[in-house]
């Protein structure tokens, strides 16, 4: 019996999620025509919405929130599409700020599954974990109807499940970095061509100037096709202040060539995003002929993203880096916490919880932090799932490459919530990055013991 058979009767988001966790076993990746197939049999889903696809190494989920944000400040009703979620799977498709409720991604999931069923007679795979929810999302969001749909890419670009929608109001590439190279190529051009296949004919592409070597890919492939380029550079922008009470920066762009913004948190690397999300929305507003620069400081600054150097506890921060690209990213907030710090303050010790999937380059991250010389401890932590990196592997992998670093090994994410955030002393700091997967493991794990009244060692 196939497995889509034995999982007929689902009735939760749970039970949902475990199918769809098991389709590896009995499937292959769908293609772009496959997908455009499913989507014709469903009834076209994505027809009569103003699509803006996202695609990039990191800042691609904050971007899509930051953009989704301005247009909701703007009055339009938006559809928001993410990858990966952090503690609930239903976190990957919302409409104006809400994510789905349970029985209605059961009733999507069923949908779906019933249409996979009647597609395999004609030939058709079966889609993996992110093609379906891909799906999914789309038969909710036609039913839901928003002006604006931001879809975020799950990996890549040009055969990415979220590329088989083919008429886009706006393409986003943000910034290229190395990742994934077993399906996307080992170096930053070949990177960016990949993501580059989201752009279309006549389409406006707002892209960052840097990396130079993988904007000169898009643009050029933005030539080719007759894609519109914005270009947003650093020079567009100036931080002005950062501290315990967040960032304020300048950003100059076309639709408001003086905006003050306000970031709360201290992850510098939002401004850049902020930055592409302005001149994402200003351009989207332009073309709705609303002026009104308020809207994008406004939808900017209300906007929370989770997990991106966030501090969830006084002094413990969280962040989703998973990549040498996104290490150097957190890295740099790290230094402008240590470096804000007044000379009253004693940090004693700089405590790091790192954990990681196996197909990353973690080697590369871990002698980064080493080189930082950031943190005074770090703390091998195993996280659940096939992915994760086993214990025995990540305590090896630091042991090589962040020698110089005093080392402590725990048996689980919550082993190391106990007793490195719920149990710190007050002249200790506490950062976990490596993986979003560690992330949510941990916004999950303190969330709970907030609830449950629990706040020994804060």
């Amino acid at each position: 019996m196939e497995a889509r058979e034995l999982y007929g009767n689902i009735t939760d988001s749970a039970g949902a999620e475990r199918y769809l966790n098991e389709t590896p076993r009995f499937t292959h990746k769908s293609t772009i025509t496959e997908l455009r197939q499913y989507l014709t049999r469903l009834g076209d889903p994505q027809k009569g919405m103003k699509i803006v696809h996202i695609a990039g190494t990191n800042g691609k989920g904050s971007v899509s929130s930051q953009i989704a944000s301005c247009l909701r400040e703007a009055g339009f009703h938006v559809g928001l599409f993410i990858s990966p979620h952090l503690t609930d799977i239903k976190e990957r498709m919302s409409v104006d700020g809400v994510m789905i409720p349970e029985e209605e991604f059961v009733e999507a999931f069923q949908a779906v599954l019933k249409e996979v069923s009647s597609a395999a007679k004609d030939g058709l795979s079966h889609p993996l974990y992110f093609d379906f929810l891909f799906l999914m999302a789309m038969i909710w969001f036609s039913k839901k109807k928003p002006e604006y749909l931001v879809l975020e890419t799950g990996l890549g670009g040009r055969l990415d499940a979220t590329n088989s929608v083919e008429e886009k109001v706006m393409t986003v590439i943000t910034r290229i970095g190395i990742d994934h190279t077993a399906y996307l190529g080992n170096t930053i051009e070949e990177i960016a061509a990949e993501k580059a296949g989201i752009l279309r004919k006549g389409c406006p592409a707002v892209v960052l100037t840097e990396p130079a070597e993988a904007f000169e890919v898009i643009r050029k492939k933005a030539d080719e096709i007759g894609a519109p380029v914005y270009e947003v550079a650093p020079s567009d922008r100036k931080v002005n202040r950062v501290d315990e009470n967040g960032i304020d920066f300048s950003l100059y762009n076309r639709y408001d060539k003086n905006l003050q913004i306000y970031l709360p948190g201290r992850a510098l690397y939002q401004c850049e995003n902020a930055a592409l999300a302005a001149e994402a929305a200003g351009l989207l507003l332009d073309a709705e002929k609303i002026r009104d620069p308020g809207i994008l400081k406004r939808g900017i600054e209300k906007n929370i993203w989770p997990g991106r150097f966030e501090e969830i506890l006084p002094g413990v921060f969280i962040d989703g880096a998973h990549n040498p690209d996104g290490m150097k990213a957190f890295l740099e907030s790290a230094g402008a916490v240590c470096r804000s710090r007044g000379a009253g303050t004693k940090v004693k010790r700089r405590i790091l919880l790192f954990s990681c999937v196996n197909d990353k380059d973690y080697s590369k991250e871990l002698q980064m932090i080493a080189a930082s010389g950031l943190f005074t401890d770090i703390v091998a932590v195993p996280m659940q799932g096939k992915r994760a990196l086993d214990a025995a592997s990540l305590k090896r992998s630091i042991g090589e490459y962040a020698a110089g670093l005093s080392f402590h090994a725990c048996d689980s994410v919550e082993d190391a919530v106990n007793r490195f955030m719920f149990g710190k002393d007050s002249d200790t700091e506490i950062y976990a990055a490596g993986s979003l997967y560690l992330v949510g493991e941990i916004r999950g794990l303190v969330r709970d013991k907030l609830r449950d009244g629990i706040t020994e060692g804060i």
